[in-house]
């Protein structure tokens, strides 16, 4: 398990072996979680990056008439 040390700025650097793995480049934005007693932070990414993880997928399907309102 890797850790880090909050800076008096209250800043923490992100180990390189994480950065790599999780593909976080400088000038990206993340969002910080609080979550019971932890803090996560989730990268935000490009809409067109999340569409890719679709791509391919079959969408068409059969809707009923009181699908709509």
């Amino acid at each position: 398990m890797t850790s880090v040390t909050v800076s008096p700025k209250y800043q923490v650097v992100i180990p390189k072996k994480i950065r790599e793995s999780m593909q976080i480049r400088p000038g990206e934005k993340l969002q910080v979680i609080s979550f019971e007693s932890r803090i996560e932070l989730v990268p935000i990414r490009p809409i067109k990056e999340i569409r890719a993880i679709f791509k391919g997928l079959d969408s068409s399907f059969d809707r009923d008439a009181d699908d709509r309102v």
